[in-house]
């Protein structure tokens, strides 16, 4: 005959550790899994396009439709987010530059700035919002209704059908963006500067030309498009394995807005590293 007994105080710690370990690994394995499965997404994208544009079966029209609806939903709220970050950067590093006597390289800090940080991020952080949110819900939604299992079960790749007209349009869209957003910040940033920081507009464009070159330009929109590509592939992954009904479309869009904005970040701290180590700043 069984008896059971309660159990003792003693093994309360032991039981509580164990549950945490085992949660903690599966939470470790399950997000290990899911960037596997974002991995193995983006690499069947970046195939598939150029497969189907040899082949010509790109989805031309939703290619254009998709970037247009990016353009739509970004621009203002672009211009409305480089404004802010072209005017803090003019007056915190203006602040400092004028204790140190030094007026005339503010074109220089803003320039730099604005194009190797703020420009990207603030796109990065837009389509991330805005765009990932949107092609989150979306395929999200298809994902529920079953629409995405009815397109395989015609025999349609939703990959090449959905996927990949969005990853290419945010690719498309994000350099168009960072150009906004640089011109509006050094736009921004310059006005403050000849009407608060009482800098002569000679000397904002002296220095402003003689640090920023073109390769910081160049440097910036590689890292616009590497970060919409970014978010358009968390984007499809969260939507095509939404479950669960609108629940599980609003958490796929909730997780990926917040992995994208992570992603971001942690790949903005990585380039910034790497350029910084590779192409070290010098006067031009």
């Amino acid at each position: 005959m069984r008896i059971e007994t309660e159990p003792r105080g003693g093994d309360e710690p032991l039981t509580a550790l164990r549950i945490a370990r085992n949660s903690f690994s599966g939470i470790a394995i399950g997000g290990l899994r899911t960037f596997g499965r974002t991995v193995d997404l983006g690499a069947q994208v970046v195939r598939g396009t150029v497969a189907d544009v040899f082949a010509g079966r790109f989805q031309w029209r939703e290619m254009f439709s998709q970037a247009w609806y990016l353009i739509t939903v970004t621009a203002i709220p672009a211009i409305l987010m480089a404004v802010p970050f072209g005017v803090v950067v003019s007056v915190q590093v203006g602040n400092l530059i004028h204790q140190l006597g030094a007026d005339s390289l503010l074109g220089a800090a803003g320039g730099l700035g604005v194009i190797q940080q703020g420009a990207p991020i603030a796109t990065g952080l837009l389509l991330g919002g805005a765009g990932a949110s949107a092609i989150a819900s979306d395929l999200g939604a298809r994902t529920v209704r079953e629409e995405i299992d009815a397109l395989r079960v015609m025999g349609i790749d939703p990959v090449h059908r959905l996927v990949i007209p969005r990853v290419t349009a945010m690719v498309l869209v994000a350099p168009l963006l960072n150009i906004l957003v640089i011109f509006v910040g050094v736009v921004a940033g310059y006005v403050v500067a000849i009407s608060a920081q009482q800098v002569t507009p000679g000397s904002y464009w002296a220095t402003f030309g003689a640090f920023t070159v073109l390769t910081d330009v160049w440097i910036s929109l590689a890292k616009a498009v590497l970060f919409g590509f970014v978010v358009v592939i968390v984007a499809c992954q969260r939507g095509l394995e939404a479950r669960g009904g609108p629940r599980g479309v609003a958490d796929g869009v909730n997780a990926a807005v917040v992995l994208s904005v992570a992603g971001i970040i942690v790949i903005n701290l990585a380039l910034t590293q790497i350029v910084a180590m590779f192409l070290p700043m010098r006067v031009a």
